[in-house]
């Protein structure tokens, strides 16, 4: 038996490319997508439409304003612009001295690009809850050389013309652009609403442009909800106009701040290519900072050793049982509030990792004791998402809020997970709307060691080999193997709004964000638009399938200006899928 394997391998490689049909170029992968091999050449002159006027491919061009036809313009000048300026011609995707180009001396020409908005936009399309803004669309090109993109709203059109702008290759020549799949017919939509990643721009600094790029990446992944993690105990870069003391004291560095203007840029900046940014103060831990400006707000800041009082130097959390505090929230909210609310519709007020020994040293409480805790916390919650709902936003929160401290929340506030083991269920058991974030697996900054130092000694013997506390590394394969409604019922995952892969910043900064988020946040994105399963064969969706796809968005993330690493060596992105799969 064992001595036919080798021919029962051969036989099985030789056969596998016949029975493999990956969806070609696109990612993350449509609902259904059938393609032929025809080939079409893309003319930079091509004629556009939308619902039924012409539109010009215009180099750059931004919007003024927030209406559906400027949505729309914008998002084919950053699509065509993408096909004509990244110079994606796909050598490494083939393997080496093969013809993988079509010839030049008979050029079938995509003549048009009509594109049809069916219903009119309202303003929560461009800063809409969870479910609020209808996101499918239909893409064909005909054998005739005439392309149709149809959606409900201007931000399915956008979707749709990123996939448009994944059929799409360079030439060699330079001067000619191709696809090699027509006729295509695409209908597509997402699996889930909520669709992001958690920046922590506490513990480094993300200057706006960086912020910017990791806007644009998510969109060409589909991911539409970008949550900044402004503040924690170890910075306060945020400025509040109200109380300049806060980041003049708070921040690592005056050049360190986001100021009005930069909030509001960032957030115009995503709600055009439907991305919708909103902001987190984690509270009432996690806001040792404020200490450096309101020392009378704050118990526990600095205090050593920390792990007595904080997961994180330098701790510090709110006085529960103090005025002075409700006041300062009141104020905070005021100021902050009716700036955010203007492109989002939701407000994390945090609630995680909150250490009961802080309150040992509150001259207000001096007890560490759940019974004497939770009644304090309730309050504290209550009232703080009472002014988040009074500016027009749905609070969000950490799910140890519910779970740990058995606080009862509000109609509709939405619960982020991060820890696991089954809280998921145990979230919509309680009826619930969930963030999926699970450590572990979509955690990023996990798997690279240590952010503390050890002393020689027992210090050292107790850490060694300095691992974190959330390896091993989230490879793109673990991510892609989550499913955030893994065993529940389906009732039960109707209630999961989506995930968001968390990006926390302890040894993360600009020079290596965007090797540590991308492609592996797109590998989550597929996940969340695509689903785990795959609807047309009923199975979850294979690794195999998804590396050529994978590996050649990675290549567009690149040519765009993202330095995303790479999943793989060379070798296996110029070769065979099977070439490099582990077969048993």
């Amino acid at each position: 038996m064992f001595s036919r394997l080798p021919s029962l391998v051969t036989a099985l490689c030789f056969l596998y490319p016949l029975f493999l049909n990956p969806v070609a170029a696109v990612w993350p992968a449509p609902q259904k997508f059938t393609k032929g091999d025809g080939v079409q050449f893309l003319n930079q002159n091509i004629e556009v439409t939308y619902n039924g006027a012409f539109i010009p491919y215009t180099y750059g061009y931004t919007p003024s304003g927030f209406t559906s036809k400027e949505i729309v313009q914008a998002g084919v000048s950053r699509a065509l612009t993408g096909i004509f300026n990244s110079k994606f011609v796909p050598w490494i995707l083939h393997k080496p001295n093969t013809k993988y180009e079509p010839d030049l001396d008979k050029l079938e020409w995509l003549q048009t690009l009509e594109i049809i908005q069916t219903a009119s936009d309202d303003r929560s399309a461009f800063k809409p809850l969870a479910g609020e803004v209808d996101e499918s669309y239909n893409l064909t090109l005909s054998k005739s050389g005439h392309a149709k993109l149809t959606a409900v709203s201007s931000i399915g059109i956008l979707r749709g013309l990123e996939t448009f702008s994944q059929l799409f290759y360079q030439h060699s020549s330079g001067t000619f652009w191709y696809t090699p799949y027509a006729p295509v017919s695409i209908t597509d939509s997402p699996k889930f609403p909520h669709r992001g990643i958690l920046l922590d721009t506490a513990r480094h600094f993300f200057p706006v442009e960086d912020i910017l790029r990791t806007i644009d990446a998510m969109a060409w992944s589909k991911l539409n909800r970008l949550h900044i993690h402004v503040t924690d105990s170890q910075s306060w870069p945020l400025v509040i106009p109200s109380m300049p003391e806060l980041s003049e004291k708070g921040a690592h560095h005056p050049s360190e701040t986001y100021s009005p203007s930069d909030v509001e840029s960032i957030q115009k900046y995503g709600a055009v290519r439907g991305v919708e940014v909103y902001f987190e103060i984690d509270m009432p831990g996690h806001i040792g900072s404020v200490s450096l400006s309101h020392p009378e707000l704050i118990v526990a800041y600095n205090e050593q050793p920390y792990h007595w009082w904080c997961a994180q130097p330098p701790c510090g959390a709110f006085k529960l049982n103090n005025t002075a505090v409700d006041e300062f929230l009141g104020r905070l909210f005021d100021d902050l509030l009716p700036r955010v609310e203007r492109y989002a519709a939701y407000f994390h007020t945090g609630g995680d990792e909150l250490n009961r020994n802080d309150s040992m040293l509150d001259e207000g409480i001096r007890s560490n004791s759940s019974e004497v805790l939770q009644p304090l916390l309730q309050k504290f919650i209550d009232k703080q998402h009472e002014r988040v709902r009074e500016k027009g936003l749905t609070p969000v929160v950490w799910e140890e809020i519910p779970l740990e401290w058995n606080v009862t929340l509000g109609k509709g506030t939405v619960v982020q997970s991060w820890l696991g083991a089954g809280a998921v269920k145990e979230l919509v058991g309680m009826g619930h709307r969930v963030i999926d974030s699970n450590y572990n697996f979509w955690y990023l900054d996990c798997g690279r060691g240590q952010w503390i130092t050890w002393e020689n000694g027992l210090p050292f013997k107790t850490g060694y080999p300095f691992n974190d506390w959330c390896g091993p590394t989230k490879s793109w394969g673990l991510i892609y193997s989550h499913d955030p409604t893994a065993n529940l019922t389906e009732e039960e995952a109707k209630l999961v709004l989506g995930g968001e892969v968390a990006v926390w910043s302890e040894t993360i900064d600009p020079m290596n964000l965007d090797g540590i988020v991308w492609p592996r946040a797109s590998v989550a994105g597929e996940v969340l638009w695509s689903g785990r399963v795959d609807d047309n064969t009923g199975q979850n969706r294979s690794q195999i399938e998804a590396f050529p796809r994978l590996t050649e968005f990675r290549e567009r993330l690149v040519r765009r200006g993202v330095r995303a690493s790479p999943i793989s060596q060379e070798f296996c992105v110029q070769g065979e899928p099977w070439e490099c799969e582990f077969a048993m």
